[in-house]
C-alpha cells in the first residue's frame, strides 16, 4: 500500500523538461539545479533522471559528495562554494568544481596545498548585490585568480540576475551588459541564465544554462505556468481523506473557530498538515482537487490534517485521494492563493512525505 502524504515523482515529465529545455537554448550546455533535495522532489532521484544533463548545480558540499556515492561522475559545481580550506582537498578528490564569490575563498586556496589545481567559476557582481566580484574588483582579482598555481585554468566566469522572472524589466538586459563588457575578451565558460531567463531573456543563454524550478515543470514568473512553456509538472502531492462528517451551518471548525459554515454541508479531512510542510496560513478558499474537482480549505490548517468544504451533496468517502497539486492543480496556482511561490512549496517538505519516483 502506498504511503500518505506521499509526493509523487515523474521521472518522465523530469525527463521530458530537461528535452525541453535543450530546445529552447539549443546552443548552450545545461547544469541541471538540483539543490534542496532536487527542490524536494529527490536529489539522487533527480540526477539518475537528468542523467544526460552536462552537469549538476548545488548549493552545499554535502549535496554533491551525496550525489558521488550515489553514483553521479557528471560535472558538478557549488553554486555557493566552499566555506572552508579544510573543503579544498575535498573538491579535488571528488571533481567537484566551484564558485568563488569573496576574497576569503581566494585567500584560503592561496594557502592550500592541492594535488591538482580546482576548477574555478569567478562571479561577478552584476546588480543582485548578493554574492560576486563588484565591476571594480573584478581586473585585479581576475588576475590574482590566474596567479594562484591552485585555480584550474581557463577561470569560467558567471553571474546570477536579480530581476529575470520579470520580463519587462529592463534590469537582466542591463546586467548581462555588464558581464559582456567585463568578460567579452577572456577565455572560459560562461553561465548566466537561470529559469527565468532561459525561458524569457534568450540572448543570456551563453555557453551553459542553469534551470532549477523549471526542469520540475513550475514557472518561475508568477501568474505564468510551467505548461505554457511546455514544461510538464513532476511532483504530485498527494495524501486522502481520513474523515467525512456532516457540517451543519453555523458551526465553526479548527482552531480558532475563526471559519463557520454558511450553510449545511459535508466537511473532508484530508491526512496533511504544516508538520508535513503544507504551510499553515493557507487560507479559506486555497484549492484541492477531490474526485475531478476543486474543493477549498475551510478552517486553520493543522499540525497533521486539514479540512475542506466537500459540499452539501458530496458522495466522497474516507479513503478518497486528495491533490494538494499537481497536473490538475498547478503548483503556482496553489502559491498565489497562499501568497507565496511555487519554489517554496515543492521545496519545503518534510520527512514525513514520502518522496516516490513512479
Amino acid at each position: 500500500m502506498k504511503p500518505f502524504p506521499r509526493a509523487e515523482i515523474s521521472g518522465d515529465a523530469l525527463k521530458a523538461n530537461l528535452k525541453r529545455l535543450r530546445q529552447l537554448a539549443p546552443q548552450s550546455k545545461v547544469m541541471a539545479v538540483v539543490k534542496a533535495n532536487g527542490y524536494g522532489h529527490g536529489l539522487l532521484n533527480v540526477a539518475h533522471c537528468l542523467a544526460t544533463a552536462d552537469g549538476f548545480g548545488l548549493a552545499r558540499l554535502e549535496e554533491a559528495l551525496e550525489l558521488r556515492a550515489g553514483g553521479v561522475s557528471s560535472k558538478l559545481l557549488l553554486l555557493e562554494g566552499f566555506f572552508r580550506q579544510s573543503d579544498l582537498p575535498t573538491l579535488v578528490a571528488h571533481d567537484i568544481d566551484t564558485v568563488v564569490h569573496h576574497e576569503s575563498q581566494i585567500e584560503m586556496l592561496e594557502a592550500a596545498s592541492l594535488a591538482k589545481p580546482v576548477t574555478v567559476w569567478m562571479k561577478i557582481d552584476t546588480g543582485m548585490h548578493r554574492l560576486g566580484f563588484t565591476l571594480d574588483q573584478f581586473e585585479a582579482i581576475y588576475q590574482r585568480l590566474l596567479a594562484c598555481p591552485q585555480v584550474a585554468k581557463p577561470i569560467h566566469l558567471m553571474t546570477h540576475f536579480a530581476c529575470a522572472d520579470e520580463p519587462e524589466n529592463p534590469a537582466t538586459a542591463e546586467q548581462a551588459r555588464r558581464f559582456e563588457q567585463m568578460t567579452a575578451k577572456l577565455p572560459g565558460d560562461r553561465t548566466l541564465a537561470n529559469s527565468a531567463a532561459t525561458l524569457y531573456w534568450p540572448a543570456t543563454q551563453a555557453d551553459w544554462i542553469r534551470p532549477g524550478i523549471a526542469l520540475y515543470g513550475v514557472s518561475p514568473v508568477v501568474g505564468d505556468l510551467g505548461r505554457n512553456h511546455g514544461l510538464e509538472p513532476a511532483m504530485e502531492l498527494v495524501s486522502q481523506l481520513i474523515a467525512v462528517r456532516d457540517h451543519k451551518a453555523g458551526d465553526p471548525v479548527g482552531y480558532g473557530s475563526y471559519w463557520q459554515a454558511k450553510q449545511d454541508t459535508k466537511l473532508g479531512v484530508v491526512a496533511i498538515g504544516y508538520g508535513d510542510g503544507y504551510p499553515r496560513n493557507a487560507p479559506e478558499g486555497t484549492p484541492v482537487w477531490v474526485n475531478g474537482r476543486l474543493v477549498p480549505v475551510v478552517g486553520r490548517v493543522s499540525m497533521d490534517m486539514l479540512t475542506v468544504d466537500l459540499g452539501i451533496d458530496a458522495t466522497d468517502k474516507v479513503g478518497d485521494t486528495a491533490v494538494l497539486w499537481g497536473k490538475a492543480l498547478p503548483v503556482e496556482e496553489v502559491a498565489e492563493h497562499i501568497g507565496t511561490i511555487a519554489y517554496e512549496l515543492v521545496t519545503k517538505l518534510t520527512p514525513r512525505v514520502a518522496v516516490c519516483l513512479e
